[in-house]
């Protein structure tokens, strides 16, 4: 089985979306969206991004490597009575289900920044833009001192090292990267430009509580604790990832949490 699908089918990553749905709805609505405008969003999960660019009136296509997720998204637009809006599985760096110049924009939101080969997936980004249209993506910053980027580095601190050639996700944070990716698939670097945004995760429960749910139903910490429990050092990893999550809870009250993450917004004109 592809290595990335089984880590996004591991957990339930709806558990952890819940918490980023606000956040999601709020980027959304700074993207122009209009009536009819066709959208891919990729690595979309359960529809974070996606559902919000429907309600906008976009004809939205969510592609994503996990069957679960899609099910998922697929379940809540039939919820939401949004038919303007489907899901279908899919690999970032190969969409050779969908033709060239399909859509006006496509977004990806920590999603195509998970997908193995980055080169080729800046390629089917481009390919599948039409000329003149869009690519926004959001994507973590290595060594960031917020939430996401720190979870990903203590996980990866009590890891077993990563197969030879893998390319780490987190590398998509790092603007020169970028560029380099997106001039293999012939963007001038002017049609490239950077911005620091901020993602909450908001949660009606202690931070203590939501470690918990990153715990169970996020691939990646999934596996970290589970190395971690072979070399008996999962205690370690659960004090350092509460340590994390307490220190970084902005909410007022210690019921609720509000933790902020920065996020590097990539913005292309293909």
């Amino acid at each position: 089985m592809n290595p990335n699908k089984a880590l996004w089918e591991k957990g339930d990553f709806t558990r952890i979306a819940e918490s980023m749905r606000e956040s999601g709805e709020a980027l959304v609505k700074g993207l122009g969206i209009t009536t009819g405008l066709k959208v891919l969003d990729l690595g979309c999960g359960d529809g974070t991004t996606a559902l919000p660019e429907a309600r906008l009136g976009a004809d939205v296509l969510g592609v994503d490597i996990a069957r679960n997720l899609v099910e998922a998204g697929n379940k809540r637009a039939q919820e939401q009575g949004l038919t303007n809006c489907k899901f279908q599985e899919g690999d970032a760096s190969n969409l050779h289900e969908l033709k060239d110049h399909m859509f006006d924009l496509v977004v990806s939101i920590f999603g195509a920044m998970f997908a193995p080969k980055p080169f080729d997936v800046a390629k089917e980004m481009v390919r599948v833009t039409r000329p003149g249209g869009w690519i926004i993506m959001g994507n973590w910053i290595p060594n960031d001192p917020t939430l996401v980027a720190q979870i990903l580095k203590i996980s990866s601190s009590y890891s077993p090292p990563p197969p030879e050639g893998f390319v780490s996700p987190m590398t998509w944070g790092i603007e020169s990267n970028v560029i380099e990716r997106f001039a293999g698939a012939e963007v001038p670097k002017e049609n490239i430009s950077f911005v620091k945004d901020t993602f909450s995760f908001n949660y009606p429960s202690t931070p203590s509580e939501l470690l918990g749910t990153f715990r169970k139903y996020y691939g990646p910490t999934m596996n970290a604790f589970e190395a971690a429990e072979k070399n008996g050092r999962a205690g370690d990893l659960q004090n350092e990832l509460e340590v994390l999550f307490n220190s970084q809870n902005k909410s007022p009250s210690k019921d609720t949490t509000s933790i902020p993450a920065t996020f590097l917004r990539v913005t292309v004109c293909a």
